[in-house]
Parts: C-alpha cells; structure tokens; sequence
C-alpha cells in the first residue's frame, strides 16, 4: 500500500511570498514534487474468522464462512478480467452472508426442478449463500438474469440454480479448475472471488 508523502516546508514568507527560501552554497534549490503521491488501495474487509490475518491463500479446496441472521439480499454479479485473474463479485444489501465454495463434479442441478444445467467451462465453483435471498419479498427476483456470459480467460459463465428456504447459488463455469481466494470487501458488502489464470 502506497503512503502519500509531504512534500517540503512552506517558505517563511507564506503561499504569496517571492523570495524562495535560502539554501546551502552550491546545492540546489529544493523544489515540490512534480506528480502527487498515488491513492491508497483499498483495504479487504475479512470474514470475521480472519479479521486479524491477510487475506487467504489462492486453493483448489474449499472455503467455509458460517453466518446465522436475517437473509441477506443478492442484488448484483458481476465479472471483469484483471492482471494474472479473472474476478467475479457478488453484491448484497446489509452484508454479506454465510457462504460456501467448492468445485463440484457434473451433473450440476436446479435446486427446485432438479433439472440439468449444461453449464459451459470444464471446471464447476459452485457458489452457495445462507441465509440469503435473490428475490424480494413480493417474490420479484433481484437480479434481471440467472446466466451471465463473461467469456473471459478462465470464466466462462456463472448461472443461478438455487434461490429456496434462504439458500442461494451459482455455479462458476470455468475452463478448467483453477486456484481462487474469496475475501470480503464492504461499502457495498461484497464477496470477491479471485479466479487464477
């Protein structure tokens, strides 16, 4: 994390002052920085088991964050390419809830119907949230699509095949099984899950 830099005192004679301040016989005179100091990253926000430790190491296994509560409410995914990962993000409102990531092996079912989904890539992250809720209490869902199509290095698609009894999941499609980490990030409460390339 980068730390922003004074930069020299001020002359004595104020902001408005003509006279530069003295300096040694024979050394240059101090000038203020040309470029200002770059802005710091922002800190992850860590599930509470791992608050005091630096975000998790990238794995094959599984990651486990139990949470008990009110559902929280899915309201955006989203997926973008970065240098060395591809990223997918989960928002909610108030939080993030209990969650559970895993590769899993096909056939990959609708929680209610039980039906197949075909989803693309050769590796499955399936990505599951209690309690949760994508739908609304009027029973509107909160997000307009249940497969997204990113078609970036490593994921290929995430679709929803779970929104039931405060459950909700989707299953990372991805070209092959790769390593990932998952770590919080709040304002708003997300989950980023980073996909190696």
């Amino acid at each position: 994390m980068a730390c922003a830099r004074s930069g020299p005192a001020e002359p004595a004679g104020g902001a408005g002052a003509a006279t530069p301040a003295a300096t040694p016989s024979g050394a240059p005179p101090t000038t203020a920085p040309s470029e200002p100091a770059p802005e710091p990253e922002p800190v992850p926000v860590l599930p509470a088991a791992q608050a005091e430790e630096a975000p998790p190491e990238k794995t094959l296994g599984i990651t486990d964050v139990q949470r008990s509560g009110a559902p929280r409410l899915l309201q955006a995914v989203r997926a973008a390419r970065a240098a060395g990962y591809d990223r997918v993000v989960f928002e909610f409102r108030d939080g993030v809830p209990g969650f559970h990531l895993e590769y899993v092996d096909r056939p990959i079912r609708d929680c209610g119907a039980g039906d197949v989904k075909p989803i693309d890539g050769e590796g499955w992250l399936e990505v599951r949230f209690y309690p949760a809720n994508a739908h609304t209490e009027a029973g509107q869902p909160t997000l307009a699509e249940r497969e997204l199509f990113p078609r970036l290095p490593i994921v290929r698609e995430i679709e929803r095949t779970c929104d039931f009894e405060a459950v909700v999941t989707w299953v990372v499609g991805t070209a092959s099984p790769h390593r990932y980490r998952a770590f919080e990030l709040g304002d708003p409460p997300r989950l980023v899950i980073d996909i190696d390339h």
